[in-house]
């Protein structure tokens, strides 16, 4: 296993950070890492750069939320959808997991850091699938910050899936139509034992949900900035959750 010369969970941001309270500080963020191309772009860069770099924010999110003392971390890491991009594209983030684990497990271990992932299993390369299995399994019995990756995941899929299940259990007269409630679906979907994220973070400017959690979502504040994901940092999070602390979340109600 590659070791550090220095653990990067030291290290600091010598920026001032923005003010945010510890108290109601959201259990469960999520995040769309969006921007790594159009950064590379910018910068004269081959895309593949930008998802390289991006693996720097990845630590440094990790890194904050643990600071801040949230429980869950959900970070969007490659969509359904993004297999449709080209095929070296594709090989080249479907290494990023076995090289980030590669270097950050027996950090993340150490700091008890639990590695969990949501996604479609089957179509993920065996390195891949070998990689998150590894740290998943090393870090099971960990019950600190949930680090949870949604690799190969598309909400409608997921939510098909979960409506396939419960049609089976009630054609095998194991389920009846009138128990089906909000809480046996979340049971049911890939985030179960999981609450739902409290705060949603998407980078690089755009404005939408892009197939992400879109059942869990359904009350959660959400938090755009037109930074691209690898200059995303740990003032951008403590900012986010500091915009996250001075809303009132109503759920439909008055109060």
């Amino acid at each position: 296993m590659i070791k550090r010369v220095r653990s990067w969970w030291k290290q600091k941001d010598p920026q001032l950070l923005p003010e945010r309270s510890m108290d109601n500080v959201p259990e469960h963020v999520a995040i769309i890492m969006d921007g790594n191309g159009r950064w590379a772009k910018s910068r004269g860069l081959p895309r593949i750069v930008g998802h390289q770099t991006g693996m720097k924010a990845v630590k440094r999110a990790t890194i904050a939320a643990d600071e801040l003392g949230i429980k869950y971390l959900t970070l969007y890491a490659f969509s359904t959808e993004n297999w449709k991009r080209p095929k070296d594209e594709v090989d080249f983030l479907m290494r990023l997991p076995q090289e980030f684990l590669a270097i950050e497990l027996d950090e993340l271990i150490q700091k008890n850091v639990q590695v969990r992932m949501m996604g479609d299993r089957d179509g993920l390369p065996q390195h891949t699938l070998n990689a998150m299995e590894e740290a998943m399994r090393r870090t099971a019995g960990n019950d600190g910050l949930v680090l949870n990756f949604a690799l190969n995941y598309g909400s409608r899929k997921e939510m098909t899936d979960c409506m396939r299940e419960l049609g089976k259990q009630i054609q095998e007269g194991r389920l009846s139509p009138d128990e089906i409630s909000p809480e046996l679906i979340d049971r049911h979907l890939l985030s179960g034992g999981m609450p739902d994220p409290d705060l949603i973070i998407r980078t690089s400017g755009e404005m939408r949900l892009s197939n992400f959690m879109l059942w869990q979502l359904a009350y959660s504040e959400m938090w755009f900035t037109d930074i691209y994901w690898p200059e995303f940092n740990r003032n951008h999070l403590y900012e986010a959750v500091a915009e996250y602390q001075r809303r009132t979340r109503r759920y439909g109600g008055l109060t």
